[in-house]
């Protein structure tokens, strides 16, 4: 530890006696640079890739995959790079990955150079990092609070600080979403209760690609073959952080242009990259009073069509106040079928895995209440075996990049696909199917009332 303070000193004399103002970018260094004695010697060839990288932007790249595989070994060194070198694309990506670990260190770097360094926008980002570990600390407060109301069991107290806490969500997120625009609205219809329903469902898929394009098209073909009577998105609608206003140019050409012509209200939930810019969740529940098709009355809510209820949740950060909405309203239901929907899986066998806070919260509040639970944020088709009278389905593929499936205990049907599903329930059958992009049936699975259920794939 003494060797590493005193590397990590020469390295400080060598390297950061230059104010951020004047730093120049270096000539490549040698393999003795003193910054790479901070490193552990595992990392040391990153370190040296960083340092002999002369591209801005690949250099930055590599500061951030350092910083975030490695944010403990790493650290002095980044600290180091972060205080000699010149780019703000540079110091931008050091300053915004380790900030998500605030170290005494890392929280002076941050205060630094919020006050000092040259670009505006380098100190936006450290301004940024220092707000959200501010807020992040009192929310902490709130949910030791929060826990003491659930081991007490005090009801009152729980919905009182589940209202709170859906504030301190925005708080630490930075995002502009007044209390009045997160109320769910009252239960609506869409179809009488005795009539079959027909779903399309489809989620990660706003980025403006081909492949969101032809996604799209297969949708429209698929409608005009068998009609659907509306649909549903489980989130990431609208890459990389979501829609700036209720005025975004994308709103017309990464949604109207391509959903409009289905003819179809779309009740939309929001993803992980809809809560990006501050005003992203805001605009989207907002753009319901402007679009033919798109419906957000709120980050959570809840209608009926046919036989079946479904349940719109925000599972970014979910808030005790959902869970206590949740809950309320399932054991309310007199629907013959209970969907839950939203973007984070509990289960999956895709890159992002399994949701723990999920599987601790939601999970117990599903199991005996809820029959279906369907999201995204994978970007492929699952299915994974039921607990506690639960089916757990992924259809991420709606046009994002696909990404590769893997082994999971609980996996009944895996896929890597671009495509949608499709919902159909009466009274005595809710069954789902994936269909790719190009109209190819994936798999298909029903599930009976009588408690009994077939599956059937194709296309493997």
């Amino acid at each position: 530890m003494r060797i590493r303070k005193i590397a990590l000193s020469l390295a400080v004399i060598l390297y950061g006696s230059l104010s951020i103002a004047q730093a120049q970018t270096a000539p490549a260094p040698a393999k003795d640079d003193a910054r790479l004695s901070v490193l552990p010697p595992a990392l040391r060839p990153q370190g040296l890739a960083l340092l002999n990288q002369t591209d801005d932007v690949q250099r930055a790249e590599l500061a951030d995959k350092l910083a975030k595989r490695q944010p403990a070994e790493s650290m002095d060194f980044l600290l180091a790079v972060l205080e000699a070198d010149s780019s703000d694309k540079v110091r931008a990506a050091i300053l915004d990955r380790l900030g998500k670990h605030p170290h005494p260190q890392v929280r002076e770097a941050l205060m630094r150079h919020a006050v000092s360094d040259p670009v505006a926008s380098v100190s936006i980002v450290a301004i940024e990092r220092m707000r959200i570990n501010h807020a992040q600390d009192l929310a902490l407060v709130l949910g030791q609070r929060l826990e003491k109301a659930r081991q007490t069991g005090d009801e009152a107290a729980l919905r009182l600080l589940g209202q709170e806490q859906e504030r301190w969500i925005s708080l630490v997120r930075g995002t502009m979403l007044p209390a009045f625009l997160r109320v769910p609205p009252p239960a609506f219809s869409l179809k009488a209760a005795d009539q079959a329903v027909r779903v399309l469902a489809f989620g990660d898929f706003g980025d403006g690609s081909d492949q969101q394009k032809q996604t799209a098209a297969a949708m429209l073909r698929y409608h005009r073959q068998t009609p659907f009577d509306f649909a549903i998105t489980v989130g990431d609608n609208f890459y990389g952080d979501g829609m700036e206003s209720l005025t975004d140019p994308r709103w017309k050409t990464w949604w109207g242009e391509l959903y409009d012509p289905l003819g179809l209200k779309i009740y939309a939930t929001l993803g992980n990259h809809d809560w990006g810019l501050a005003d992203s969740p805001a605009a989207e529940i907002l753009y319901t009073q402007r679009s033919q098709s798109w419906r957000m009355p709120a980050p959570y809510y809840i209608f009926s069509a046919g036989p079946v209820q479904f349940f719109a949740l925000d599972t970014n950060e979910v808030s005790e106040a959902q869970f206590i909405w949740l809950k309320d309203e399932l054991e309310k239901s007199q629907a013959r079928w209970k969907v839950v929907y939203g973007h984070h899986p509990i289960y999956s066998a895709g890159e992002n895995g399994d949701t723990e806070r999920l599987i601790k919260r939601l999970l117990p509040i599903l199991k005996g209440r809820a029959d279906v639970y369907i999201t995204g944020h994978d970007h492929d088709f699952q299915h994974l075996k039921p607990e506690g009278g639960v089916h757990f389905f992924v259809a991420g593929g709606g046009g994002a990049d696909i990404r590769p499936t893997k082994q999971h205990p609980l996996s009944l049907f895996a896929k890597t696909a671009y495509g949608f599903a499709v919902l159909e329930a009466d009274s005595k059958q809710f069954k789902v199917k994936f269909v790719d992009s190009s109209l190819n049936p994936l798999y298909e699975f029903a599930l009976n009332k009588s408690g009994s259920s077939s599956a059937a794939s194709s296309g493997q």
